[in-house]
C-alpha cells in the first residue's frame, strides 16, 4: 500500500510562495535604494604613463663571407714555336733484351755552344728553316741510348734548335722530355744536322725552331 504525503510535509506545495515573497522584498529594497540615494559620484581614475620614444635602429645584416679557394699552381711556362715544319721522327730498335751486351761507354765531351746574346732569334717567320736531306739526316744520327732500351722507354722528345742565319744549330734545348739518355741522344741528332736557314722579307734570319724526336721499340 502506497503512502501519502501530507501537505505539511510537502515541500514543493510552499517553493512557488516562497520564490515570490523573495522576489517582492528585492524590488522594495531596490526601490528604496534610488529613492534614498539618488546621487551617485564615480570615482575618476586617472591613469598617467609617461611617453616613451623608442628608436629603432637600422642594423646592417651580417654575411659570413667564404673564403675563396687557393689559386690553382701556375703551369710550368716553356716556350714552343706556334708553327713546325717538321713531323714526328720515329726511330726503333729490335735489339734483344736478353744478349749480353758491353756496359755503354761515356759519350764524349760535346762542345758546348753559347747563343750569341746580341742576336735575336724569331719564333715565327715567313719561311720556316728546313732540315738539309730531311728527316733521314736526323734518323743518321740518332742512337737508342742502351739504358732507355732495357728500362723499356718510349716516347716523344721534343728539342727546340736554335738555326742561324748560316743555317747552323748553335744552341739545343730539351722542351718536352722522356728520360733515360732520350733527351741527351735526341739534342745530339739536332746538333749534328744542317738547316737551310729561316727567311724574313727575303733575309737570312735566326729562327728557333721545335723538332719532335720519338723514340719507339718494336
Amino acid at each position: 500500500m502506497a503512502l501519502k504525503k501530507t501537505k505539511e510535509a510537502d515541500i514543493r506545495a510552499k517553493t512557488r510562495r516562497m520564490f515570490e515573497i523573495s522576489l517582492i522584498i528585492s524590488l522594495l529594497i531596490v526601490t528604496a535604494a534610488f529613492k534614498f540615494f539618488p546621487d551617485i559620484e564615480r570615482e575618476t581614475i586617472i591613469i598617467s604613463a609617461s611617453d616613451e620614444i623608442v628608436k629603432l635602429e637600422d642594423v646592417d645584416q651580417t654575411r659570413q663571407e667564404t673564403r675563396p679557394p687557393p689559386p690553382p699552381r701556375p703551369p710550368i711556362p716553356f716556350e714552343a714555336p706556334d708553327a713546325s715544319p717538321f713531323d714526328d721522327i720515329d726511330i726503333t730498335s729490335e735489339i734483344d733484351l736478353g744478349e749480353q751486351r758491353p756496359a755503354p761507354q761515356a759519350p764524349p765531351p760535346s762542345r758546348k755552344q753559347e747563343v750569341d746574346e746580341d742576336d735575336t732569334y724569331f719564333e715565327v717567320v715567313e719561311d720556316q728553316p728546313e732540315i738539309i736531306g730531311g728527316l733521314e739526316a736526323v734518323r743518321r744520327n740518332l742512337v737508342y741510348p742502351e739504358l732507355a732500351i732495357r728500362a723499356g722507354i718510349e716516347g716523344t722528345v721534343t728539342v727546340l734548335a736554335y738555326v742561324n742565319r748560316e743555317g747552323v744549330v748553335t744552341h739545343t734545348e730539351v722542351l718536352r722530355g722522356i728520360g733515360g739518355g732520350c733527351d741527351e741522344a735526341a739534342m745530339d741528332a739536332v746538333r749534328k744536322v744542317s738547316f737551310k736557314p729561316g727567311m724574313q722579307r727575303g733575309k737570312p734570319v735566326n729562327v728557333k725552331v721545335s723538332v719532335p724526336v720519338r723514340f719507339r721499340l718494336n
